[in-house]
């Protein structure tokens, strides 16, 4: 396979999962009180959101780099 298929493919499953997916969340611990044994966390929940349009222009620019691999053989 060449190098261009390879990233044609990639990109479409990124756009693929970008879709379907529209934000991608992620959990922060932060340390409060460390006294010895006693210990207090606290969990922040935070979301980056993606833009659908970045998810869309990934799944296009794959399929052209798969039409364009395609016509040069």
């Amino acid at each position: 396979m060449k190098a261009t298929t390879l990233v044609g493919i990639l990109l479409i499953i990124l756009g693929i999962v970008g879709l379907a997916y529209p934000r991608i969340t992620y959990t922060t611990r932060e340390k409060i009180v460390d006294l010895g044994p006693i210990e207090a966390t606290k969990e922040t929940k935070k979301a980056v959101p993606l833009p659908p349009v970045l998810g869309g222009l990934s799944l296009a620019g794959g399929m052209i780099l798969l039409v364009a691999a395609g016509k040069s053989r």
